[in-house]
């Protein structure tokens, strides 16, 4: 009977581990020591073994001799190839034993513990954030230097990292090869892809330890938490406002330079931001894919329907520190302490009249193009807002949809139930800032004022 050969195992005398050969221990003794052996030619980075080198060298080459046999994807490293081909198979062998979620890399499982131990190694020595890894950093370091080494030849946008470039890229290529396995939606980004799962898992993992409100990732909660702080890092080097996302601030910036490279081939409006372009297509298609379950009134925007919703719920947030009205939507609220202070900033370039809304200027500039777009279908009669057409429409139909709960009268339009119900209450909500006197009407308390002057 023949003995056993007992291979001989190498221990490393600063950390413990077992290696089979020499040249592994020799190898594993440089992350210890911080050895770096190998040089770059081309930009003098330095590695710990001859492989990394390799690998490295492509990056400068552009060679990716490792070819995805489903997809064309070419990489410069096998194990990339490795870790890439689980795209296609949904294998995902690395699991978390805290929370069970699954990875197709050991890198990312890794990336994902931090999440549950909140340790962060890597500091920045300029600002003192802390990250989790080292090329969290290494892209963060950029937001300090301002260093965009990576453009995008459609557009020349510039980025800090290539994996930016590339998500960037597919808006140009309409590419989405991320979908959903239940909606069948497709995204640019596997970022926005796990996102968009959340809404159908209504899985939320990270709690705001303030107010307790939980969010489906990470970023969602750290966003948060600034209204919290009150926190504003990112300033306008022009105006000095200040901004909690740097996103915010790149828009922001745009209304000094006046920059808007996204154009309605419609109509050619210019947009900033290629989302509100994709908005206003809408007001040509009449797309509205934002539906409220309750009444089944449509909306354009999600931030409309999210507004909408709260007139089934009752919630008016927002209240009037004057007058002690309350409003469901902010907007309104501020458009409202303009019948207050009497602000209106939205003039018209032709004959110089004032209004206090935006949409007020718009229905007012069809009164010198006289363009009447909404037409009745029983009468023939054009309007030049779809709200006065809809009230045109009630002298037809003979429907009174606003009730008095006093008396039992009804009303085509609410504010002629909020003038009634003044009736019964007494109310006269109009005072006159000379006298004290009181006024059903504001016409009336125009008219009164007339008399001090």
């Amino acid at each position: 009977m023949s003995p056993h050969i007992v291979k001989k195992r190498f221990s490393c005398e600063v950390c413990g581990l077992d290696v089979a050969d020499k040249s592994t221990m020799k190898r594993h003794m440089r992350t210890h020591t911080g050895e770096k052996p190998f040089s770059c030619e081309v930009c003098d980075s330095e590695f710990a073994d001859k492989s990394t080198l390799t690998s490295h060298i492509r990056t400068h080459t552009g060679e990716k001799p490792f070819d995805c046999q489903v997809c064309g994807s070419a990489f410069s490293e096998k194990s990339t190839l490795t870790i890439h081909m689980r795209t296609h198979t949904g294998e995902k062998p690395y699991s978390c034993e805290v929370c069970g979620s699954s990875f197709a890399a050991r890198s990312y499982l890794k990336y994902h513990m931090t999440t549950h131990t909140g340790e962060k190694r890597f500091s920045c020595e300029i600002c003192g954030c802390s990250f989790a890894d080292k090329s969290t950093l290494k892209r963060h370091m950029q937001t300090h230097t301002g260093e965009k080494p990576y453009p995008c030849e459609v557009c020349g946008s510039a980025f800090s990292d290539k994996s930016t470039l590339k998500i960037h890229s597919r808006r140009h290529s309409g590419e989405k090869p991320y979908s959903c396995d239940v909606c069948n939606l497709s995204f640019s980004a596997r970022s926005y892809l796990k996102h968009h799962m959340t809404k159908h898992s209504g899985k939320k993992p990270f709690s705001c330890e303030t107010c307790t409100l939980s969010f489906s990732d990470e970023r969602s909660l750290k966003i948060h938490m600034q209204n919290h702080n009150g926190e504003k890092r990112f300033s306008c080097e022009v105006c000095s406002s200040a901004f909690r996302l740097k996103s915010n601030l790149k828009r922001h910036l745009k209304t000094h330079t006046g920059e808007k490279p996204y154009s309605c081939k419609v109509c050619d409006s210019a947009f900033s931001e290629l989302s509100t372009l994709k908005i206003h297509i809408r007001t040509h298609t009449g797309e509205k894919p934002f539906c409220c379950e309750l009444c089944d009134a449509s909306f354009s925007q999600s931030s409309y329907l999210k507004d909408h919703l709260k007139t089934h719920s009752g919630e008016k947030p927002f209240s009037c520190q004057i007058c002690g009205s309350s409003f469901s939507v902010k907007s309104n609220l501020k458009r409202h302490i303009r019948t207050h202070t009497g602000e209106k900033p939205f003039s018209c370039k032709i004959c110089g009249l004032e209004f206090s809304q935006k949409s007020n200027l718009n229905k007012h500039m069809c009164t010198h193009i006289g363009l009447k777009r909404f037409s009745c279908q029983v009468c023939g009669s054009a309007f030049l807002d779809k709200a006065n057409l809809k009230r045109h429409i009630s002298t037809h139909s003979g429907m009174k949809p606003c009730s008095c709960e006093v008396c039992g009268s009804t009303f085509t339009r609410k504010t002629y139930l909020k003038y009634h119900m003044t009736k019964h209450t007494g109310e006269q909500p109009f005072p006159c800032d000379v006298c004290g006197a009181t006024f059903l009407k504001k016409s009336d308390l125009n008219i009164h004022i007339g008399t001090h002057t």
